[in-house]
């Protein structure tokens, strides 16, 4: 399965958060943490204290504006449904282009799986960061707790 959602970034991004590849959910509705339990839209605004109201088109203005780009590690491969577990024959994203237009500071890893994903096809010299990721399926991890963990993200802004 190819990664049908294009990366959102400008010449004016700082950071890159890096999820590992779209939901059944985020596919159907063709942007990003689509699923209504993932807590990403939840957590970023509470993390910069700026609201965040609105579809897709302002969920990019937002990101934009406050300079990060959000993409995902990998580009194509063949998954069930949305079980991360299910990922194989994984084929990454090019994140060249992003780390060409922009002056990248850090890159944050949305969960293991992207953190792993990333250390194993992408070669870069930009420090990485691996953060708890925002699914539904870390229930560990309350929506405080993870806007906590999440903050880090600030200094590189």
């Amino acid at each position: 399965m190819k990664h049908e959602i294009d990366p959102v970034y400008d010449e004016n991004s700082k950071i890159l958060i890096l999820g590992s590849f779209p939901s059944e959910a985020s596919r159907m509705c063709g942007f990003y943490y689509g699923h209504p339990q993932n807590r990403f839209w939840r957590v970023l605004p509470r993390v910069l204290e700026k609201d965040l109201n609105g579809g897709k088109e302002e969920k990019i203005r937002f990101l934009l504006d406050n300079n990060i780009a959000l993409w995902d590690v990998i580009g194509s491969c063949t998954v069930s449904g949305s079980s991360d577990s299910s990922i194989k024959d994984v084929i990454p994203n090019d994140i060249a282009p992003i780390l060409k237009a922009a002056d990248i500071k850090a890159v944050y890893l949305n969960g293991k799986l992207a953190n792993k994903l990333f250390e194993k096809y992408i070669n870069c010299d930009i420090p990485h960061i691996c953060l708890p990721s925002t699914s539904p399926a870390n229930a560990v991890y309350s929506l405080d707790r993870l806007v906590s963990e999440w903050s880090v993200i600030r200094y590189n802004l």
